[in-house]
């Protein structure tokens, strides 16, 4: 039997499936994981087996060990996962990890041993002084240690490799590698009843004065029949050595039982019932009708903010599984887990599991289990809940269809909304994208007819959206306010407060200050790293680099002149201090990465927020959408240019979408709503209708500049990015690539492409963590024989060793 595997350490350029001999001791089956040798060297490691086929296969290398008990991906996930390899440029196994949760992973484990010694070894080894400390390391060790041990005696790696390297080569020490499990099945200890209840309680009732905790345990055994080890020990008071005894007199035997890990959710409060309007009852049963279909293809719900979106979220799901299906709902942020996951438990119990990034491993993995299992048939969570194993797939709701946050930064750089859409198709599921502010690209395939699109124009409680007004920085500036806030904020935050009414604050920047600079020499601080200015952070004193983690101590001096260092701009830290100051008396929150950890989620700061007398939540895009806390009435945008005015085609889109969403917090329940939009541009027409939440008007303007550029959705934009530790490498690297694919573009078949070649150009942030970064675009028509043409050209391009030291990706329409 020959076995095609995907090979974990196949790189792009010889990404491809490999034959390997089944041994015919072991059995396997495609979707299960194995033990290979690979290379000349043969080095250890895990492939995945992709089909099984007929053959003598002379010469082909042996299967070494089967990793799993059965399959971890069936027939279904084997093909989303060659969709993602062709798609997104990536190799096959790079798309099964991203399908995987982190519990199943694989980790490569080494060990050495000392051969036998010869008699003269000390002379062989003195040349190299860290060979011979490692040999007498090993010996001390009892001859053989794992290389998480020796990197002690060795911390620096490469030395550790040459030594080792050394004595392999003298044949004085022998390496072996093996792969184990990432997170093992948790188990619990389970005491259970070994005789019969008589005669335990007769054994117990004789020993109930010599010997009391075993009458203890045995009693309560007798009762209950089994009960895990440690509540037995806590509720007897009797030890394990008690508990041994009994099993050694064969009262009692021990077994283990599986635990699944769960995550605690908070109760929710209110009614789950959600009777549906007349408009969300329209909608409801357009969409029930067309999960019926044979092909029940993709629905776009266009609703306003409050319009009850998740109540017919809710209705759908328990459609769904009333017919026995089972139901994915997608969102972008994991702040909107806690509240979303409260409601959905509320409704459907024990059948809800939640994956995130923020889950512990463990957790993860359960949860994943219990889905693969069919024990949890509603699957709520971010970006890589796509990839949930769900059994008969009836429902894939996208909430929030246009966030960034669904489109994954690391290889495979998929979107989980083309991925969703891909899985429907196959599975037969409908596909629903909800939003109040759909993706341009999104609203014009539901205008074209390629989507379905339904319509919700009203809050649901009938109340009129929240007024909003923009308000001109540079008037505050002229008139000698230099805070953050503005006046007429103020006075509103200052009014919503003596209402007992409370305000959220977006700033979608994190820190204390923007920049740096001495006002003397005019000298900045930037990252030693990275092309971009330190971020002065005020809870640690600290200059950081928000994109490789560098930071030093902020010192309030020049180091170049010995001038006064002033800090420039504001970010949330700053704002939080700036209303702290308004109301000196109340406690003010505060949600972003630096206050978001384990040991404060999400889930506290909401909760506080939503259960405490706190007045003010500041915050980045985490407090923007998805949020509903009944008594907020006023929105305040900080600074709504920071992401209108960048190089990116989607800027007007994402501020678009960004103001209105935040806009939306305000005023959902029976009081009414309004924001404040701070802004040094007033006049801007993505600002104005935002202010007024006009997504038509928007929609209408973008399209037209999208056709203009060339933008998705008439094109797509293929990125080829190039990084390396010299600039001039990198340059040279793009401008080849660059003329390579331009002579092949030329070429037939594919002159009649109509497609772009741009740059090369530095990236957005040019240098990052020491590794300069350039790109190519690609404007064209992403389909297989484009694809086809650039996926050859990469790997061309890999196998070229002038350019050894420049590594080069694609990206499909990227965000940044």
């Amino acid at each position: 039997m020959i076995a095609k595997l995907a090979v974990s350490t196949a790189v792009y350029a010889i990404d491809k499936p490999y034959d390997y001999l089944v041994p015919e001791q072991l059995s396997v089956q495609p979707g299960m994981r194995v033990e290979i040798p690979f290379g000349r060297g043969n080095r250890v490691c895990e492939g995945m087996v992709l089909a099984l086929e007929e053959g003598v296969g002379e010469g082909l290398k042996l299967i070494r060990a089967v990793l799993d008990d059965a399959p971890v991906l069936d027939h279904r996930m084997l093909q989303l996962a060659a969709f993602l390899r062709e798609r997104y440029f990536c190799t096959f196994y790079e798309a099964i990890k991203a399908i995987l949760p982190a519990g199943l992973w694989l980790l490569e484990k080494e060990r050495y041993r000392l051969a036998p010694l010869p008699e003269g070894w000390r002379a062989v080894t003195k040349r190299n002084g860290q060979a011979s400390q490692l040999v007498e390391l090993l010996q001390s060790l009892g001859g053989a240690a794992d290389r998480s041990t020796l990197a002690r005696s060795v911390p620096d790696s490469a030395q550790l490799d040459a030594a080792l390297r050394y004595l392999m080569n003298k044949k004085l020490v022998e390496g072996e590698k093996s792969l184990l499990r990432k997170q093992s099945d948790k188990t619990e200890r389970i005491a259970e009843l070994a005789s019969g209840p008589e005669e335990a309680l007769a054994y117990a009732a004789e020993k109930k004065r010599s010997a009391p905790l075993q009458a203890a345990a045995l009693e309560l055994l007798a009762t209950v029949g089994s009960v895990s080890v440690k509540e037995l020990c806590y509720f007897t008071g009797a030890s394990l050595p008690t508990l041994n005894r009994l099993e050694s007199l064969g009262y009692l035997q021990y077994a283990r039982h599986e635990v699944l890990r769960r995550t605690s959710v908070e109760p929710y409060q209110g009614s789950t019932e959600f009777p549906l309007t007349s408009s969300q009852q329209a909608v409801f049963q357009a969409i029930c009708d067309g999960m019926q279909q044979e092909k029940p293809g993709v629905r776009l719900l266009y609703g306003v903010t409050g319009s009850g979106k998740t109540a017919v979220y809710v209705h759908l799901i328990r459609r769904c599984l009333a017919e026995g299906r089972s139901a994915v709902l997608l969102v972008p942020e994991i702040a909107l887990t806690p509240q979303l996951l409260s409601l959905l438990t509320a409704c459907f119990g024990e059948e809800i599991a939640v994956l995130h990034s923020s889950l512990r491993v463990g957790e993860r993995y359960d949860a994943w289990k219990r889905v693969r299992r069919g024990e949890a048939r509603v699957v709520v969570g971010t970006r890589s809940a796509v990839f949930a194993p769900v059994q008969k797939l009836g429902l894939l709701i996208v909430d929030e269809e246009q966030e960034h946050t669904y489109k994954s930064e690391n290889s495979p750089r998929y979107h989980a909304r083309e991925v969703a859409i891909y899985r429907g198709a196959r599975e037969g599921a409908l596909v629903l994208l909800g939003s109040a502010t759909p993706s341009v690209e999104s609203m014009f395939r539901a205008k074209q007819g390629a989507y379905c699109l339904d319509v919700l124009r009203e809050r649901f409680n009938g109340k009129a959206l929240p007024s909003a007004q923009l308000i001109d920085m540079k008037q505050e500036l002229r008139q000698g306010n230099s805070s953050p806030i503005s006046r007429p904020l103020i006075d509103a935050i200052r009014e919503n407060w003596a209402r007992g009414e409370k305000t959220i604050l977006l700033l979608n920047r994190r820190g204390a200050g923007r920049l740096t600079v001495c006002v003397d020499c005019g000298n900045v601080a930037v990252c030693p790293r990275c092309s971009v200015n330190l971020t002065y952070h005020m809870d640690n004193q600290r200059l950081m680099c928000h994109y490789c983690g560098f930071s030093m101590p902020f010192r309030p001096r020049c180091s170049v002149c010995g001038g006064t260092i002033k800090k420039l701009g504001f970010g949330t830290q700053r704002v939080q201090q700036a209303v702290q100051s308004l109301l000196p008396e109340e406690e003010i929150l505060r949600m972003d990465a630096d206050t978001v950890s384990v040991d404060n989620p999400h889930e506290r700061i909401l909760s506080r927020f939503a259960q405490e007398k706190i007045p003010v939540l500041v915050g980045t895009q985490m407090v923007a959408k998805g949020l509903n806390f009944e008594d907020v009435t006023l929105v305040g945008v900080v600074d709504a240019d920071m992401s209108l005015y960048v190089d990116n085609f989607r800027a007007s889109e994402t501020t678009f979408s960004l103001l209105t969403q935040v806009i939306g917090r305000a005023g959902r329940a029976a009081k009414p709503g309004s924001a404040m939009v701070q802004t040094m541009t007033p006049q801007n027409a993505v600002l104005r209708l935002a202010a007024a939440q006009d997504y038509d008007a928007f929609y209408e303007m973008e399209i037209s500049l999208r056709k203009a550029r060339r933008c998705p959705p008439f094109f797509d934009l293929l990125q080829i990015g190039f990084s390396g530790l010299r600039e001039r490498d990198v340059i040279l690297a793009a401008e080849d690539f660059r003329m390579r694919l331009k002579l092949a573009l030329n070429a037939e078949p594919y002159r009649g492409e109509s497609t772009r070649v741009l740059g090369p150009a530095p990236a957005s942030v040019s240098k990052v963590n020491n590794r300069y970064r350039y790109r190519l675009t690609l404007s064209c028509d992403n389909n297989k024989a484009v694809r086809s043409l650039l996926s050859w050209s990469v790997k061309e391009f890999v196998k070229d060793r002038q350019y050894k030291d420049v590594a080069v990706y694609v990206d499909v329409n990227p965000y940044d």
